[in-house]
């Protein structure tokens, strides 16, 4: 006679929550809920400052329709509002500003994670998170105090030595040269904004994985052979979202900038004179404003919202783009 040998079923065992949903099921609910609550809490108060400054500024844009944006004449006493030369200067601060900030943050960030001994490392992040602390205000008084006085001299200098040559000669120029204007508002933002880029910099060169920049130099590579081959590409996206963040910081930056940039709008691009920016315009204006006055500069701050939303989503294509073309290299 044939013995069953097949193994008996066993019993599955108990819940441990003793019921019959698995542990934390609950949790995660009540959690996913939450998250759920906060994401779209966002997007209501956005879509309420959208509406409620569109709302405060349709009289002007109503009134100049197109021209709001496309228009240069910026008359309070004739009633004509016309912002291009608050968003042409709004665009060169922060473009200067981006030019001479992220070489300086990638050198810093590369400095701390890729050269600097680990005793040197800490004071460094210090002195660097410091800087992204001290109030605007105080990088305003002191560029209108001490860098604008100090720097016209060398404002003239460059603008004698390219006078002949073309386009550059009108460029690094001034009518007149003065050392409140274009060029200096740049600087100032980018004293401003290297913190930004370089903590999120150095975080980024921070996780490219240490086999791979191993693996680079004992094939050989030199140390900036290894950075270029090794922590660049893989650090692309990060160093893009860095930079674009620190745009944005300087184009929504105010009270450094009303000091410092000469407030006469223009939409002439000679980085030594003076200019005017959308924020500082708002600073300077808004407490005396009222009617129409008013509605244009609340429309200013729409478009210097809309144009951050631009900038971001712009900056989220790129990292989109550079984290699909390091994927395909890796593959």
């Amino acid at each position: 006679m044939a013995l069953d040998t097949a193994p008996a079923p066993v019993a599955p065992p108990p819940p441990l929550g003793g019921g019959s949903h698995p542990p934390g099921a609950r949790a995660d609910t009540v959690f996913r809920w939450l998250s759920l609550a906060g994401g779209g809490l966002v997007l209501v108060i956005l879509a309420l400052v959208v509406y409620s400054t569109t709302r405060q500024a349709w009289p002007a844009l109503r009134k100049e329709g197109l021209d709001f944006v496309l228009s240069d004449d910026w008359d309070v006493v004739k009633g004509q509002f016309g912002a291009l030369a608050f968003i042409f200067g709004t665009l060169v601060i922060s473009v200067i500003a981006l030019l001479l900030a992220l070489p300086v943050s990638i050198g810093i960030a590369l400095f701390i994670t890729e050269v600097a001994p680990r005793r040197l490392q800490r004071p460094v992040v210090y002195v660097i998170d410091l800087l992204a602390v001290i109030p605007s205000v105080v990088f305003g008084l002191w560029g209108i105090l001490v860098l604008a006085p100090a720097i016209l001299g060398f404002y003239q200098n460059v603008a004698d030595a390219v006078s002949g040559v073309p386009v550059l000669g009108n460029v690094l120029n001034g009518t007149p040269v003065v050392g409140r204007s274009f060029m200096t508002a740049g600087i100032i933002l980018a004293i401003m904004i290297t913190p930004i880029i370089t903590s999120i910099t150095r975080e980024v060169f921070a996780t490219v994985p240490r086999s791979q920049k191993e693996a680079a130099l004992a094939l050989g590579a030199t140390r900036w052979e290894m950075i270029r081959g090794a922590v660049f590409p893989h650090s692309r996206s990060g160093m893009v979202a860095g930079a674009m963040i620190g745009f944005g910081r300087a184009m929504g930056e105010t009270i450094a900038v009303a000091l410092v940039i000469g407030s006469i709008p223009t939409t002439k691009l000679q980085l030594f004179g003076s200019g005017d920016s959308m924020a500082a315009v708002i600073a300077n204006n808004f407490g005396d404003a009222s009617g129409t006055f008013r509605s244009a500069l609340i429309g200013l701050g729409v478009v210097l919202f809309g144009m951050t939303l631009v900038i971001g989503t712009v900056a989220q294509a790129l990292v989109g783009r550079a984290e699909r073309r390091l994927g395909a290299v890796a593959r």
